[in-house]
Formats: C-alpha cells, structure tokens, sequence
C-alpha cells in the first residue's frame, strides 16, 4: 500500500506530537502539585478580554484543532480510506462500536446518578497519543492498520463532535445560530462557485465562530463546518486549498496547541484521597469504558461488518491486530477531557474524572502497546478471519 506524502507527513507530525503532550502533561501533573502550585494555577486562569486563558484555549484554539480534523475527514473522503465505500465502511463500523460500547458500560454504572452526563466521556480516542504509541512500534506495523487506525480516530472524533454538538448544548440563542448558519451557507456557495481564494473562507470562519459562541452551541463545531467549506478541488496553479490550510496547521496544531490544551486541563491536584476518585462509579465508568469498552466494540463491531459483508478486512491484518488497535483506541485524553469540561459544572466531579481519564488512558496505551509488540514481532501478521 502506498502511502501519500501529506499522510506520511501528518503521521511523522501526529507521532512527534503525542510523545510531547505525554511530556508536557507530566510537567503540568509535576506543576500543579509542588509549591507553584497556585502559581500555575492562577496563570490559566488569568483574565483575558473578560475570558480566562484556559477558556481562550478551549473554545478558541481549540477551533483550529477541529478545523485539522475536519480537513483530514475531508481529504479521507474525498481521496483516502473513506473515499471507497468498500474500504470506509470497517474503520466506520469499527468506529461505531468504539463509541456505543463504552458509553453502554458507563451508563451501565452511572445511569440515574448526577455523573450520567459523562457518557460521552468514555467514547472519544486522541489520535495524536494512539498514533504516537503505534510509531514506537516502527516499520513492524502494516500500513493499513496505520490508516485503520488514522480513519477510526478521525470517524471516532466527528463522532464526539456530534455528541458535543447535540448532548452538551445547555441553552439555545436561535438568532445567533441562524447568523451563523447563514454565514456558512455563503461559505458553501463560495464553493461551489469555484471560489479558491482561502481569504473569504478565513473571514467567514472568524465572523461564524463568533456568533457560534454567542448561540449556545460550542463555538469549536465552526471548526468542522469551515472545513468542509475549504474547496478540496486544485485551483489553476495545482493547489487544493484544503490540503494547503490542512499542511500549514498540522505542526502548530500537534506541537502548540494541543500542549497548551493538556497543560491547560491536566493541572490536577492529587489529594491523599486520590484511589477513591478511580474505584467511584464515574471513575469507573471511564476506565473500563476506555480499557475494556474501546478494544470490545471496535473488535466486536469489526468482526459482525466482515462476517454480515458490509466491511471486508485488509489482507495484512488479522484480529489480533484489530484488538490491539482498539486498546490504542481506549487512549481518550484530549476529546475525552473536552467533553469532561462540558458534561460536568462540578470542580470535584470534573478533576475526579480528568484523573480516571489519564489512568484508563495510560492502560490502555501499555495494552496497546506491549499486545501488537507481541504480535507484530516478527512482522507476520497474518490474514485468517
């Protein structure tokens, strides 16, 4: 299989990326409980044009890193694994039971209680962490379960992204969204005019994800919307400008932004109590929702769509690989935490579950990690169902 050069450069952006958020979220663990501890606490908290640092982060940078994820769904879609029913549909099946399945085992423990909102928390996978513990493996890894596991992260987050979208919306301001939306449909226009000029398509997106703010529903679905506005087709110099604006963001994203997300969000303070906050319905719900629910529904899942024929496996892959890329799969962190600080109000019900999500991530990453090192050892994946 033959790799393209924009996918092997997002794969060698996404790898470095994940290996610095693992160092930059040890630093920030390290911060938040040493003496500088309400020092770096309040620095995120600084107010900055009546908006904390944190929150700038979350619902403005954070836009950009939709907007990434958005243009590489785009670009699969139009020229990469989903642009074939017959290749999309295992990592869009397998995607689906990685979100049914862990949301099933965290309603399973938390239905009926004040945590019953965090279901969403358990469904999301970070592609950066899950490519960047994959690359530890080397060239031992096939290239399909590389692009398996780079289409079922990106399926796996516009997935949360309409969860977000419809679960975690608290208030409705119908004008603004109405603004917005008619802001988008100029954008679309522009499209299909043919209109490759990037400069219209920044300035809307700015103008659509001020009034997504002010409608209610969060601002970082603009993000996604954007991209699918951004023309995917070449202009007459051979550009596509999706695929420009998608290159230029791929290192900021991975080696800026996302950082300043997780040192922003996992500041956590460890109290003496710390194991209760794990063993607690929540706690619980999170970790086996990522541990156990990820590598469950995406194996599961994957197995029912090639033996219903509605998905057919790549003949390098086998289902013991399959399983180990779903335990890569249960490694939520950044979407995870997102969607944390939008379920929960509560300062004690959101740090309990930040300390669940770091946990049930680390294990599934060393599951991951050490289960295809085994089975990859020798290159040998075979392809019997």
């Amino acid at each position: 299989m033959i790799l393209t050069k924009i996918y092997t450069d997002f794969f060698k952006s996404e790898k470095a990326g994940g290996l610095i958020l693992v160092f930059v979220t040890i630093i920030s663990l390290v911060l938040a409980n040493s003496a500088f501890q309400d020092t770096y606490s309040g620095f995120w908290n600084t107010q900055l044009a009546e908006h904390s640092l944190v929150h700038w982060i979350n619902d403005g940078l954070m836009t950009v890193f939709f907007l990434l994820i958005g243009l590489e769904l785009e670009r699969e879609v139009y020229n990469g694994e989903l642009s074939k029913i017959k290749n999309a549909s295992l990592p869009v099946i397998a995607a689906l039971g990685g979100m049914l399945v862990p949301a099933g085992i965290f309603l399973l423990l938390n239905y009926g209680t004040p945590s019953q909102s965090g279901a969403g928390i358990p469904m999301a996978t970070d592609i950066a962490f899950a490519i960047g513990i994959l690359s530890l493996l080397g060239n031992k890894v096939p290239g399909s379960l590389k692009i398996f596991l780079t289409a079922l992260a990106v399926i796996d987050d516009l997935g949360a992204i309409i969860v977000i979208a419809i679960f975690y919306t608290s208030s409705l301001s119908v004008v603004h969204l109405l603004i917005a939306l008619g802001i988008y449909a100029v954008l679309i226009l522009l499209n299909k005019l043919k209109v490759y000029n990037l400069l219209p398509y920044l300035i809307g997106g700015v103008a659509m994800w001020y009034f997504m703010l002010h409608s209610g529903i969060h601002a970082t679905i603009t993000g996604v919307l954007l991209a699918f506005a951004i023309p995917f087709g070449k202009n007459n110099k051979g550009v596509s400008p999706s695929e420009a604006v998608e290159h230029f963001l791929q290192k900021p994203v991975a080696f800026v932004i996302l950082p300043l997300f997780a040192m922003a969000n996992t500041g956590l303070t460890i109290g003496p109590d710390w194991q209760s906050s794990l063993v607690s319905a929540s706690g619980l719900g999170i970790i086996l929702g990522l541990f156990i629910g990820k590598p469950l529904g995406i194996t599961l899942f994957s197995f029912l769509g090639v033996k219903l024929k509605l998905a057919s496996l790549p003949k390098d892959l086998n289902w013991s690989a399959i399983a180990g890329t779903g335990f890569l799969g249960g490694i939520g962190f950044t979407m995870s935490i997102f969607i944390t600080m939008l379920a929960f109000q509560d300062y004690e019900m959101t740090n309990a579950a930040k300390m669940a999500i770091l946990a049930g991530s680390l294990i599934s990453a060393l599951a991951g990690f050490i289960w295809l090192k085994i089975r990859l050892k020798n290159k040998a994946v075979d392809t019997e169902e």
